[in-house]
């Protein structure tokens, strides 16, 4: 009775409190309070009332809470010597057995604390990843003690049909196979999928050897932190491609987060084999899209701004070149589109799965290729950048209409005359004097000759030409000019007749 009581509270203390609530109850005890005062009122009901009834219902609870699945191994000890589990009489109420590789690194005697599978926590699906079989289902990390850095192991062993599997598959990269055994690493939560997150310290070693973890990306933001890919871990090339058991070490930070590790056996897809998914699987017809064209344009009379058009770029936005196969994301409210081959290959490298239109959550699943934009792309030349939708569903480009556009300001352009300065005039005079003089005798009614508008005057004239032009004024003057000046009043003297006094005194 004495060793069913031990192992009862030692079931007690791994239980979540909607488990403790529920023993708490069924025994007639109070279920309120903190998860620390549960425990302690758990525990001291074991103590105290040892029935078979009791530890009936803390062995279903516990089962419940922890199915049967592959072993762990959790310590923070490696010297530690491995005890087998299966060794104790109480195994079978524990529900691991010894073929399961539950072992337990805690320096002898029952476990204080062991890592168990969190069967409530569900990983995301990732489409580069084709889960064929689990090795070992998500699984808490448990700290053994208080220090930071903790480790935990796990054993578990192929099957040799496994190692068929492993061995016949294709090269997904020179040495490295398309059917992989990956470790996976998230959150221990029970709310939604999870995505992958490794806590912050993490060393992988398999069979007594490191393997590479995916490190940091650098960050071209001033302070920005570089941000590590949380993405699977291949350990296939450490493990035994045998029946040989395998061994797992995780090294881990433990700050106050939860985690659990799972492990599985994948088939590896390249963005080509992805591409070619998509082609066959998720292709807009060409109607459906005029459909979805036509009911953006639809005439809304509560609105009071009509659409006649919506206007689509031919250039991909991500590597600004022109469109091969136009695809987008049913979600997104956009006609845009971005090329699949270029979306699908920086996914491959560096996975976001976001819209590099909207920025908006692009899953493989929504994604889609537009049929209509496809034959779009053939019908139009190299020079079309962009295209106009129409609320009928037909489509013109935008191209030719700019051209026309530019056009038509350049032959609205008024284009003045430039004028020669070095080009004499009839009376001698530089064309600067003789349209002073011009407008002189305009205003005097000497000369009907009407001065020209618009003429345009190069001012970085010589000195030396206004010298020549001073010269051949002064000595080409007209008499009536003359009379002229003394019966009207002298025009304001202007910068060239300054110039020519000048030239003249010297």
């Amino acid at each position: 009775m004495a060793a069913e009581q031990v192992e009862a509270m030692n079931m007690v203390k791994s239980f979540r409190v909607s488990d403790l609530q529920t023993l708490l109850a069924s025994m007639g005890r109070s279920k309120s309070g903190l998860k620390q005062d549960l425990v302690v009122r758990a525990l001291k009901l074991v103590q105290s009332e040892c029935s078979p009834e009791l530890l009936k219902s803390v062995r279903q609870l516990y089962e419940t809470r922890f199915p049967k699945t592959s072993g762990w191994l959790a310590a923070r000890r490696p010297e530690a010597v491995p005890v087998s589990y299966s060794s104790i009489s109480s195994s079978a109420s524990r529900g691991l057995t010894q073929s399961q590789g539950a072992d337990y690194l805690n320096g002898g005697g029952l476990p204080k604390q062991t890592a168990a599978p969190a069967a409530e926590v569900k990983l995301v699906s990732l489409p580069f990843y084709q889960t064929l079989e689990t090795l070992l289902p998500p699984t808490e990390l448990i700290a053994q003690n208080n220090e930071k850095l903790q480790d935990s192991q796990c054993i578990f062993e192929l099957t040799q049909s496994q190692v068929d599997q492993i061995r016949n598959s294709s090269e997904h990269r020179p040495g490295i196979k398309s059917v992989q055994v990956v470790l996976r690493i998230c959150y221990t939560d029970s709310i939604g999928v999870q995505e992958d997150q490794y806590p912050p310290n993490i060393a992988v070693r398999v069979n007594q050897s490191f393997c590479h973890v995916p490190g940091y990306y650098p960050s071209n933001k001033p302070g920005v932190e570089p941000r590590r890919p949380c993405r699977p871990v291949n350990i296939t090339p450490w493990l035994h491609l045998s029946t040989t058991t395998n061994r797992v070490t995780i090294t881990w930070g433990n700050f106050g987060k939860r985690y659990s590790v799972a492990i599985y056996l994948v088939r590896v897809f390249t963005s080509a084999e992805l591409f070619n998914q998509l082609k066959h699987c998720s292709v807009e017809s060409a109607e459906r899209c005029r459909e979805r064209i036509q009911d953006k344009l639809r005439f809304d009379p509560e609105s009071e701004i009509a659409t006649t058009g919506l206007r689509v770029s031919l250039i991909c936005p991500l590597v600004k070149m022109r469109l091969g196969v136009p695809c987008r994301v049913l979600t997104c409210a956009h006609l845009q589109c971005f090329d699949a081959v270029f979306f699908l290959q920086m996914n491959e490298k560096k996975p976001t799965w976001t819209c590099p239109v909207c920025d908006k959550p692009a899953p493989f699943e929504l994604l889609t290729i537009d049929g209509l934009l496809s034959e779009i792309l053939k019908e139009t030349e190299e020079e079309v950048e962009e295209i106009e939708y129409l609320t009928d569903g037909s489509w013109r480009p935008i191209g030719d209409e700019r051209d026309k556009e530019k056009e038509r300001e350049r032959s609205h352009t008024p284009v003045y005359p430039l004028v020669d300065i070095c080009v004499s005039e009839v009376n001698g005079h530089s064309p600067a004097h003789s349209s002073t003089s011009q407008s002189a005798k305009s205003g005097s009614g000497g000369s009907s000759a009407p001065a020209a508008s618009g003429v345009v005057v190069d001012l970085t004239l010589d000195s030396s030409s206004d010298e020549e032009a001073g010269g051949g004024g002064g000595a080409g003057g007209d008499s009536s000019d003359t009379d002229d000046s003394q019966d009207s009043p002298s025009p304001k003297r202007g910068r060239y007749n300054y110039d020519k006094d000048l030239v003249t005194a010297y």
